[in-house]
């Protein structure tokens, strides 16, 4: 397989993502929660692989038919917002006021997000919280929070999008990327088994998503206090 046909399969495996979107979707609507995270899932761990392949096979230079960085904004928005936030109105997690409130701000906001050229730093992290709702709302299905608590924690998120606070890309950011990387991969693995497992968390699964989520979603707002923001 030479070079072009090699960093054409990049994009034809980064475009899968869309085809796992839809299988969640159809789960969505059959109300098959765990199903639906399932696929997120699976997009998401291909989401995670994509990125280092284009670069090892250079599709700018070989596949430049194809914009890889608009693909994968495409499908991310379906996986990491869209078809979360209608999961999250749909369940009853969060219906009524509080729901609508919710799906309007998710969407809304991480469309603006997504198309902003300031979304990255200069260590590769993001600037931000990079609107990975599908992340926050499994761990909602997880815990099952009150309406109220969910209300927060979107409308904090929601706001953090657009405030310069770091938040680590798994693969991307140097800076702590041997604990970040496994750290990303256990969540995924912990996810899958709390779908898996229709929320039903043995306690090893439960804390292992609460570690690996706290994590996430900290260790960059950590990097920016102790080294600075461009550290």
């Amino acid at each position: 397989m030479n070079a072009k046909a090699k960093a054409l399969a990049v994009h034809l495996f980064t475009a899968t993502g869309a085809v796992f979107a839809m299988l969640a979707m159809i789960e969505a609507i059959q109300k098959d929660w765990a199903s639906m995270f399932v696929w997120l899932i699976v997009a998401f761990a291909v989401d995670g692989v994509d990125g280092p392949l284009a670069r090892h096979y250079n599709v700018k230079k070989y596949a430049p038919q194809f914009d890889g960085v608009l693909l994968d904004l495409i499908i991310d928005y379906l996986t990491y917002v869209f078809i979360p936030a209608y999961a999250l109105f749909a369940s009853g997690l969060m219906d009524g006021w509080s729901g609508l409130a919710a799906i309007i701000v998710i969407t809304f906001g991480s469309a603006l997000y997504f198309c902003d050229t300031r979304m990255k730093t200069k260590d590769n992290s993001f600037s931000g919280f990079p609107g990975c709702w599908n992340m926050l709302i499994l761990v909602l299905f997880a815990l099952s929070p009150p309406w109220w608590a969910c209300l927060i924690l979107v409308g904090v998120l929601a706001v953090a999008m657009f405030l310069p606070i770091k938040f680590v890309h798994p693969v991307r950011t140097d800076r702590w990327r041997f604990i970040s990387l496994p750290m990303a991969l256990a969540w995924t693995i912990f996810a899958g088994f709390a779908a898996w497992e229709v929320f039903v968390l043995e306690p090893s699964v439960f804390w292992g998503l609460m570690i690996t989520s706290i994590y996430l979603l900290g260790a960059g707002a950590l990097q920016q206090a102790l080294h600075g923001p461009d550290g």
